[in-house]
């Protein structure tokens, strides 16, 4: 009973980092139909500012100054790099932020060199939350969890209940009508490259100092995030954080199953065809927890490939 019950608290923590991750992706292509390569790199960035940052100001501020900073640089892309090619199409759009993704790879190993930095928790935080049995569970995970909730929640606020947000969906459908009525729809779009990418840095920042801060994280965590998006349907916020805990729960709850698909077909009675087919049958799902959310994502093209929550085709 211990072990499920921190099985689902840590499925439900890691698929709302995905989501924290996510958002600011989704919230990108929703507004301004960039599908951003890049985007886990501010993720990167995030980890190391805030690294960077922590012993000359503490973590919190650290943390704070760590997103904006990482804000800034998504800024001066969109303004300085994807507005001059976003008139050619989307192809140029994901070669520029494929090819800037290994720029900031690179230059993170240049400075930091190409191994995992000291960043943790601070000991104030790194402390149990509660415990179960002979387990404590760690009351980081679940701060890191309040936060990506509380993101969630803002984002929503902001889109559906702000002058902000009816500017932002207007400029996406009726640019020329919104810049009739005075607003500058190219400032509104480097805002909202510039908040993904702030999003993606406080996630960095918070996450960074849980797990492994290395210049191999962005890889880590970007491609499950593309996955998270197609499966949530591109664009969808709450297709995003459906399909991020989805994911994160299935993940987390595969790893502690010490069990194959033959277990399964010999229950159902059919053990000799299981142990003479062999292969697949015999792995154990434990060692495809990994393999799980693509499998997923591929049912869902298969079923609706618009999304769980996206439009449908």
């Amino acid at each position: 009973m211990e072990s499920l019950v921190f099985s689902l608290l840590n499925g439900l923590i890691y698929g709302l980092l995905l989501f924290m991750v996510s958002a600011g992706l989704t919230l990108i292509f929703s507004m301004m139909g960039v599908l951003n390569f890049a985007h886990a790199s501010f993720y990167m960035l995030g980890a190391y500012f805030a690294y960077t940052l922590q012993g000359v100001m503490g973590f919190g501020a650290a943390v704070v100054l760590a997103t904006l900073l990482a804000g800034a640089v998504g800024a001066v892309v969109e303004r300085w790099f994807l507005r001059r090619v976003h008139r050619h199409g989307h192809a140029h759009e994901l070669l520029l932020t494929f090819g800037l993704s290994f720029i900031v790879a690179e230059s993170i190993k240049l400075f930091f060199g190409n191994y995992p930095v000291d960043y943790r928790i601070p000991k104030s935080l790194d402390v149990p939350a509660f415990a179960i049995g002979s387990q404590q569970y760690p009351a980081y995970r679940l701060l890191m969890g309040a936060v990506a909730l509380a993101m969630f929640v803002a984002i929503w606020l902001l889109l559906t209940r702000t002058r902000v947000g009816i500017v932002v969906r207007a400029a996406i459908y009726k640019p020329a009508m919104v810049e009739a009525l005075g607003h500058n729809v190219q400032l509104v779009f480097m805002g909202v490259f510039g908040v993904g990418a702030a999003l993606a840095g406080l996630a960095g920042a918070i996450a960074g100092a849980f797990y492994t801060t290395s210049p191999n994280m962005a890889l880590e965590i970007g491609v499950m995030v593309f996955v998270v998006v197609v499966v949530g349907g591109l664009g969808s916020l709450g297709g995003a954080m459906l399909a991020s805990l989805l994911i994160g729960l299935i993940t987390s709850l595969a790893v502690g199953v010490d069990r194959s698909l033959a277990d399964l077909v010999a229950f159902v009675g059919a053990r000799d065809w299981a142990e003479g087919v062999g292969g697949l049958l015999t792995l154990k799902l434990s060692s495809l927890a990994a393999t799980l959310p693509f499998a997923l994502m591929l049912l869902v093209l298969l079923l609706r490939p618009g999304g769980l929550l996206g439009e449908k085709a």
